[in-house]
């Protein structure tokens, strides 16, 4: 499948889990550290934080499109992204995120075929679906 790109982005890592990112245009740099439930010291962001952010505020912007192509109302959505890390069977390490959707102003059969619209547009559930576990909450 050929993408037509319509943007594209740099970030830059040094030091793996204790180091940090850097946007070349200086718009973002965030030290990282490990959490304390890996052995780290905590106290700054970690790549599964990074993840979950990028992946709710994406999934917002999807669900906020399908629901405004639909005359639904948006207004007090939110879309809380949580990530885990585990091991998996090979040996190595594997993500499950659970995205929790809220959208107060909409009836739940509604809400519900909005996120699953949402799922089919977002570009991260486009990435990640067969990849890795997704679960879609509907609050």
């Amino acid at each position: 499948m050929a993408l037509k790109t319509l943007y594209t982005t740099t970030m830059t890592a040094t030091g793996g889990r204790t180091g940090q990112v850097t946007a070349p245009d200086g718009s973002l740099t965030l030290d990282l550290a490990s959490p304390k439930e890996l052995g780290g010291p905590g106290g700054a962001t970690n790549p599964e934080q990074l993840f979950a952010a990028g992946y709710a505020a994406c999934f917002h912007s999807a669900l906020s499109l399908v629901a405004k192509h639909a005359k639904a109302d948006p207004t007090d959505s939110s879309v809380t992204g949580t990530v885990s890390l585990g091991a998996n069977a090979q040996g190595g390490y594997g993500l499950a995120v659970t995205l929790t959707i809220d959208l107060p102003k909409v009836e739940r059969e509604t809400a519900l075929a909005l996120v699953e619209k949402a799922h089919t547009v977002c570009p991260y559930s486009n990435a990640t679906r067969g990849n890795i576990e997704v679960e879609l909450i509907v609050k």
